[in-house]
């Protein structure tokens, strides 16, 4: 029976570690993408305000008369409107002339990486400036070009310290470094400034690292992924594509070992008390045999002393199962928490890529000096500005049944509008879309932007199904009987696992491309809207995924 118990013990701690670390791995890849999500909007957000500040006007004149009376109060204005965290305008000299932090008026930064790499340049440059406490700025900066010729410069300080200290309050050790590998933020600011490994040789850690890993016994069957101070640690890492960014996090074992634990606790437990049953039947059988009342009596006594310990240790693994449940409930929530977060992530995803396409364009452009075709670009970009904080408002709508926000909706306008944001991937690579949308309306009653994101996101994945494929090909099919019928087909190499399709964070992209959110979401949408998603493998080869949905007419809408 003993051998028994602790080969069990031994097999249940080798599964359930390896399944609670892989559990703890998967969480810290979710909040691996929103924390390099929520940089890089702060960073291509910023990225724009040179390029308009540098057209504005009443800079120009300020710095073409010499006259800087109404600059900074102009700035701050800016800065209230864009939501900067530091604006500042510099002449020629690399003097301050005007800015929202006041104190920095009449400073000079002529020898300064930003005022000198945007003096040699007519773009917008960037740069990341070490301070003398360790600190670093990270500032965006553009010339003033007036009759071809540089009279200023406008400078945008990035405020990314405010991720840095929003990471401090948890319990994960994260650090960003750059192309180079020097480490730019972390929650330890000791680490500023040396590449990981010497920062790993850092001794005294402070509360946010120190919370990190103390506590953490290496209990894991497999060897850790790094070990600091003798603890074993769990790294996850990832690429911020900005300038050849990476972020890196280093998470404790503690997590991984509560959930084992409490299962290990029961099945000692359990043997426990069928080791004492075992005792209690032999001790009965020796005093049956036994001719000595006495020694039946100090029998009794020891098996009533045996079952006292095992009743207060029963009472003590009870008290831990009941932390332990606490625990994982916890956990629960935060892994709901997690979930939601990656939604926004990835609902958000796709316009950003639009607007870094435009951007890129409107750049070229404007160096082109071809301004009309460049301001029709911006335009677009507002319009997935707006799109975005429709997106956000939608979002909430994903916890509940849907309905209220209905409306009437031509399917055919919704297909041309997924193709128009999906026209910057489309010009990438050349991929053959074949249409066959009838002339007439197609009329649904459903929500247009969520039936736009949901064409979107099929668009999306058959583009990089079609990656490999010599001559991609996209099939778009739209038609109409009892029901609505809208299929888009590829011809890439098809899904290998279609029972699992539909599950959140199931993906078959490389790390970093995706995080499995897309289809749930989708398939969600189209279930909010009466109709169903499904998919298959075409007999030719490519996947077909198939959205069906009521058809509207004037019976329907009679009965909504």
């Amino acid at each position: 029976m003993l051998a028994v118990a602790v080969a069990t013990v031994l097999i249940t701690n080798r599964l359930m570690t390896e399944r609670a670390t892989e559990t703890t791995r998967n969480r810290a890849e979710v909040r691996l993408a929103l924390y390099s999500g929520n940089m890089m909007n702060e960073l291509q957000r910023t990225s724009v305000v040179p390029l308009l500040l540098a057209r504005d006007a009443s800079l120009i004149g300020a710095l073409s008369s010499n006259e800087y009376t109404s600059t900074s109060q102009r700035l701050i204005s800016f800065q209230t409107e864009i939501g900067a965290a530091s604006i500042s305008l510099l002449d020629r000299s690399g003097r301050v002339v005007g800015a929202t932090n006041r104190n920095l008026l009449g400073a000079t930064y002529r020898s300064e990486p930003f005022f000198v790499d945007a003096m040699r340049t007519n773009e917008t440059v960037f740069s990341a400036t070490r301070r003398t406490e360790g600190a670093f700025d990270f500032t965006y900066s553009r010339a003033v070009v007036k009759d071809n010729q540089v009279i200023g410069i406008v400078a945008v300080v990035v405020d990314l310290m405010k991720y840095e200290r929003t990471w401090a309050g948890l319990q994960d050790a994260v650090l960003v470094t750059d192309s180079s590998g020097v480490v730019v933020l972390s929650t330890e600011p000791r680490w500023r400034g040396l590449d990981i490994k010497d920062a790993l040789a850092v001794q005294d850690p402070p509360s946010a690292i120190l919370r990190a890993f103390q506590v953490t016994a290496d209990w894991a069957q497999e060897p850790p992924d790094a070990y600091l101070r003798g603890e074993a640690v769990l790294r996850t890492d990832a690429r911020v594509p900005f300038r050849g960014w990476r972020l890196v996090t280093y998470t404790a074992y503690d997590t991984v070992r509560e959930r084992v634990n409490a299962v290990l606790a029961l099945e000692i437990m359990g043997f426990a008390i069928l080791l004492a049953a075992t005792f209690y039947m032999l001790s009965r059988r020796a005093w049956s045999q036994s001719m000595s009342f006495q020694r039946e009596s100090a029998e009794l006594r020891l098996l009533n002393q045996r079952l006292q310990r095992e009743i207060a240790e029963r009472e003590k693994a009870q008290k831990e199962l009941a932390s332990a449940e606490a625990t994982l409930a916890q956990s629960s929530k935060l892994a709901a928490l997690g979930e939601m977060s990656a939604a926004v992530s990835h609902e958000l995803n796709q316009p950003l890529a639009a607007m870094k396409t435009y951007l890129a364009g409107a750049r070229l452009l404007l160096q082109r000096r071809r301004t009309e075709e460049a301001m029709s670009s911006f335009q677009r970009i507002d319009d997935l500005i707006e799109r975005m904080g429709a997106i956000t408002r939608q979002l909430k709508s994903y916890a509940r049944k849907g309905g209220e926000a209905f409306e009437p909706v031509d399917v055919r306008h919704c297909v041309s509008a997924a193709l128009s944001m999906m026209e910057p991937q489309l010009k990438v690579r050349v991929v053959r879309i074949n249409r066959q949308i009838p002339r007439r309306p197609i009329m649904v009653l459903a929500d247009r932007l969520r039936l736009e994101q949901v064409i979107i996101n099929l668009l999306r994945n058959a583009l990089d199904a079609t990656k490999g494929v010599n001559a991609p090909q996209i099939d778009i099919a739209l038609t109409e009987g009892t029901t609505v019928s809208l299929t888009v087909q590829d011809n890439g190499s098809g899904i290998a696992d279609l029972s699992n399709l539909f599950e959140p964070f199931y993906t078959t992209k490389k790390p970093g491309e995706g995080v499995g959110l897309g289809l749930a979401i989708s398939s969600g949408i189209i279930k909010d809207l009466g109709g169903r998603l499904t998919a298959t493998n075409a007999d030719g080869g490519g996947a077909v995924f198939e959205v069906q949905l009521p058809l509207f007419n004037d019976r329907t809408e009679t009965v909504e």
